[in-house]
């Protein structure tokens, strides 16, 4: 696949791909085709759909390069990816309770303005 085949099946912009592909964030090197364009394969566009997922959970692009370090490494480091995942787990853990906070004070003034506003439109249809 082409990088705007790549961008457009993953919602990246090709300045993007080029972003993660410096920052060491795809498992594998992209290979070059004639002319030196990259080339990316399916495996490459499933890598970066988890490295977008955990980008949008607030992972840094540091420990995300840190993770795909030791995937590219293989076998052996498998207790170190998994310390990796739970320490985010729970860090997007803590994130989701704040939000639920956050949605239940939200939820809250809303529904104080409704009662206001359908308080005030029942006293004017009642004039």
């Amino acid at each position: 696949m082409s990088i705007g085949q790549v961008a457009e099946r993953t919602g990246l912009s090709v300045h993007a791909l080029r972003f993660y592909e410096k920052e060491g964030i795809l498992a594998n090197q992209v290979h070059r085709g004639p002319g030196g364009r990259r080339v990316y394969t399916q495996q490459d566009v499933d890598w970066l759909r988890m490295c977008i997922m955990l980008r949008m959970s607030g992972m840094p692009v540091p420990e995300i390069r840190r993770y795909t370090e030791l995937v590219r490494q293989g076998d052996g480091n498998e207790l170190q990816r998994l310390d990796i995942l739970k320490e985010h787990q729970e860090r997007v853990r803590q994130q989701m309770a704040q939000l639920q906070e956050c949605m239940d004070l939200i939820t809250y003034k809303v529904g104080k303005y409704e009662d206001y506003i359908n308080s005030i439109a029942s006293k004017a249809v009642g004039q």
